[in-house]
């Protein structure tokens, strides 16, 4: 690894409270330059009067990356990151071998990065967990979105509802390749009963970005139903997650 990068990019504990950043010097004695404290002092006020819609993307990576780096200017990198991956969505969610492709990014920088979307995801899956789902479609996109919409291969994944539609289990059954996941239709059922479930909804990804159903999603979702049915399980909706949008099979009448 590069010493300059090493040296950058010393990882402060995980749950310890945010350094001042002229507290104390680093090693060697040498204070960071006093530019730099008040760039950050004022970038966090920003932050907390005007939350993250005074900041655009670059700054809100800033902000993550303050932690990662302690002591050097991290715009730089942030706009690099926002170069190449295209915002801050798809930055926190880029593969961490992806990321240490950008110069300057080491294993602190991807923690940061990764522990930022592990928040986001769980956050979203808390809104719809153990409530209603169909009273609260939006919430349930949201939550698909944020967890798989810039998978960069498929993943398959059932929500197990109980009979007043209440997600009671949310699991990934399988992940595959960039263009195909395998699914077995028997899997699903079983599970679904070893869970009680009373219906599903079916929800995979689309690395590709566009969340057009292939012949196999169509012919894969038909035997799934055709499964559930026999067994009095309701399969409510099958959803495509694209980079940008979703498609509903309910909604397209394709089931």
């Amino acid at each position: 690894m590069d010493q300059n990068r090493a040296f950058a990019e010393m990882p402060l504990p995980l749950f310890a409270p945010a350094p001042d950043d002229v507290a104390r010097p680093p090693t060697g004695g040498r204070r960071p330059p006093s530019y730099l404290a008040d760039h950050r002092a004022r970038l966090r006020e920003r932050f907390m009067v005007g939350g993250a819609a005074a900041l655009p993307d670059y700054e809100m990576l800033e902000l993550v990356l303050f932690r990662a780096i302690p002591r050097q200017d991290v715009k730089p990198l942030a706009r690099r990151l926002i170069e190449v991956f295209g915002d801050f969505n798809r930055v926190v969610t880029a593969p961490p071998a992806r990321l240490q492709q950008v110069d300057g990014v080491g294993p602190a920088v991807v923690t940061e990065l990764k522990i930022v979307e592990a928040a986001a995801q769980r956050m979203a899956r808390a809104r719809v967990m153990h409530r209603p789902v169909l009273s609260g479609w939006q919430a349930l996109l949201d939550y698909c979105h944020t967890a798989m919409a810039h998978g960069e291969i498929e993943e398959f994944r059932v929500l197990f509802l109980d009979r007043k539609n209440i997600l009671i289990a949310d699991e990934a059954q399988a992940r595959g390749t960039v263009d195909h996941v395998p699914v077995y239709p028997r899997e699903v059922i079983r599970r679904a009963l070893e869970l009680n479930a009373s219906a599903l909804i079916l929800v995979h990804n689309h690395p590709s970005g566009d969340p057009t159903p292939s012949d196999a999603d169509i012919a894969m979702t038909a035997r799934i139903a055709q499964a559930a049915e026999s067994m009095g399980i309701t399969v409510h909706d099958h959803l495509i997650i694209g980079k940008s949008r979703e498609l509903s099979f309910r909604s397209e009448g394709l089931l």
